[in-house]
């Protein structure tokens, strides 16, 4: 009887929380950059907007799986809302960069937001387009319905947080953070890394 009862505890629990999914470069950067944004319980590493099924990082590093590095980001919406974490989204990366982000290269660190609904459509396509006319030039961001996310190896995971000492760490991922925290210091979390 006690599993039951668990599992509906669980289910209440996260029925407050939303989901959302970004693609933008390397996943350890876009990880680190969403886990230090209040309101945001968690941001898993992974695999979307490709047309292979349980695709490896080797596999997708090859770009011919047509998946990107991507993050799932879970929410609080109460705190953070859909629209503020587009913002994070173009406010971390380089916006008009094609087939990748930094020394990062092909179509695996592609930027995509992919969307749930219509409204999350609607939001992205206004930013895009109000980012693009104040840049005067296109934003490389594809705007992709959500399919499936396939989890990163658990290496994968929490990369940045606990690999500090690793070369690109130092010279792509935390860079990029501290330009983002610059950027957004109203939406770090008090005990941001």
């Amino acid at each position: 009887m006690a599993e039951p009862e668990q599992r509906d505890a669980e289910a209440t629990q996260n029925q407050d929380r939303a989901t959302a999914y970004f693609a933008s470069g390397c996943f350890w950067c876009v990880e680190a950059v969403y886990e230090s944004v209040k309101g945001v319980d968690e941001a898993i590493s992974g695999y979307a907007g490709g047309h292979t099924k349980n695709p490896t990082y080797e596999d997708s590093n090859t770009g011919k799986t047509g998946h990107a590095e991507a993050v799932k980001v879970i929410y609080d919406p109460e705190v953070i809302s859909f629209s503020q974490l587009v913002d994070v989204y173009f406010g971390s990366q380089n916006p008009t960069q094609v087939n990748g982000q930094g020394p990062d290269h092909g179509s695996q660190y592609r930027s995509i937001i992919f969307y749930q609904n219509d409204a999350e459509k609607n939001i992205i396509e206004e930013k895009k387009a109000a980012l693009a006319q104040k840049l005067s030039e296109p934003v490389a961001a594809e705007v992709k319905p959500f399919e499936k996310f396939w989890e990163a190896e658990g290496y994968h995971q929490n990369y940045e947080v606990q690999h500090p000492e690793n070369p690109y760490i130092q010279k792509v991922s935390i860079p990029r953070i501290n330009r983002f925290k610059e950027k957004f210091p109203e939406l770090l979390k008090t005990n941001s890394h």
